[in-house]
């Protein structure tokens, strides 16, 4: 009598679970791969350990080539950041398309250096005098 009740269960729970796909539910999201290179503005030499930031989740750091991959981004809009010390922060966005190739080229600008306390800047003589 077990072995029939159980089977009967087994039945039941078949034919529920073959009827939940039916191919009207919505695909899974869909990915697409980012890849890009961090390079230096004036010289365009690559940066590497530059940390590129995707939509605040996914981080990935730059190779000695400057470049840098992510496997699995979910297609649509993106916002992305990339910081290295030394460097400005660099932010903007973009859009990710599955089958086509997403990839950006990033070119960083130096920071400024800051000027150290007290110290003063050569400055031209009022008209009519002269420093001596």
């Amino acid at each position: 009598m077990k072995v029939l009740l159980r089977g009967i269960a087994l039945l039941a729970l078949t034919s529920i679970l073959a009827g939940c796909n039916d191919g009207a539910l919505p695909p899974g999201a869909s990915y697409a791969s980012l890849s890009g290179t961090v390079i230096d503005a004036v010289t365009n030499q690559p940066i590497a350990g530059a940390i590129v930031t995707l939509d605040t989740v996914l981080t990935a750091t730059s190779d000695a080539a400057g470049h840098f991959t992510f496997a699995k981004v979910p297609t649509g809009d993106y916002d992305y950041t990339v910081q290295v010390s030394g460097y400005r922060t660099f932010s903007s966005s973009g859009s990710a398309t599955p089958g086509k190739p997403n990839a950006v080229v990033v070119r960083l600008v130096v920071k400024a250096k800051a000027r150290a306390p007290g110290t003063a800047t050569p400055a031209s003589p009022p008209p009519g005098r002269s420093f001596r």
